[in-house]
């Protein structure tokens, strides 16, 4: 099986963990969020790899200046992950804190 058919592959498992992310309605907003832009992270990545190709003959981690742009949405979608569940945790502490 090639990379690009086992990358193709592994959208789904991801999709149906943003699917019963969103229909649980448990998962802090923001950190939500963070996992979508890892989806737009993907779809950046294809295209940036494809041009990194064309344009320069080479693969995209060898393009710096489009490697690095594409991978802001890898760091944008971590911290916005970080933040959530940071944000929730320290919520139910003072929810916490308020009960006692």
């Amino acid at each position: 099986m090639s990379k690009e058919s086992l990358f193709a592959l592994s959208l789904f498992p991801y999709l149906g963990f943003l699917w019963f992310m969103t229909r649980s309605r448990q998962f802090p907003r923001l950190a939500m969020i963070g996992f979508y832009v890892l989806l737009v992270f993907v779809f950046i990545t294809i295209p940036a790899g494809i041009y990194a190709q064309a344009a320069y003959g080479k693969a995209l981690a060898d393009v710096d200046w489009l490697h690095g742009s594409a991978e802001f949405f890898l760091t944008l979608s971590n911290v916005l992950v970080v933040l959530g569940f940071y944000r929730a945790i320290e919520q139910a502490k003072q929810s916490k804190d308020h009960r006692s």
